[in-house]
């Protein structure tokens, strides 16, 4: 889940989010990426918050694709990305409790659980228990 999307989606909410990509990428705070399979967009991963050497990874797959190995592949770029191209040295990520098959890319892509925490999903519209994680590039580390 992405922290700002709502299902089912807000179109106006939506539309804003996404004009407001052009400035992310030169001001670089936020990288935006469609993960597409034949020639289909399925799905969106991104790093956003980027301060400090440090952002925060999300992704999100239309149902048809849970389940095929999109994810994994998806963040492990965007991971990639990141840690080479950008340089940041840690990247933060999360999951609702119950969605443990993303839970399992985090793990593993590398990412280390840190804690659970109330959260409102926008998503779902309620409070959630949300299991947040780390992952500190292999640069960074040295």
């Amino acid at each position: 889940m992405l922290t700002r999307a709502t299902f089912p989606p807000d179109e106006e909410k939506i539309r804003d989010w996404f004009l407001d990509h052009r400035r992310e990428w030169p001001d670089g705070i936020a990288y935006r990426f469609a993960i597409l399979h034949r020639a289909k967009m399925i799905g969106l991963v991104d790093i956003e918050g980027v301060t400090d050497s440090e952002g925060e990874l999300g992704y999100w797959l239309e149902q048809s694709a849970w389940g095929r190995g999109f994810a994994f592949e998806a963040a492990t770029a965007a991971v990639n990305f990141a840690f080479e191209k950008v340089g940041l040295s840690k990247l933060r990520a999360a999951h609702a409790f119950d969605n443990e098959a993303s839970g399992g890319v985090l793990r593993k892509l590398g990412f280390r659980a840190l804690d659970n925490v109330q959260r409102f999903s926008h998503s779902r519209r309620e409070d959630i228990v949300q299991r947040r994680y780390i992952l500190t590039s292999r640069a960074g580390s040295r």
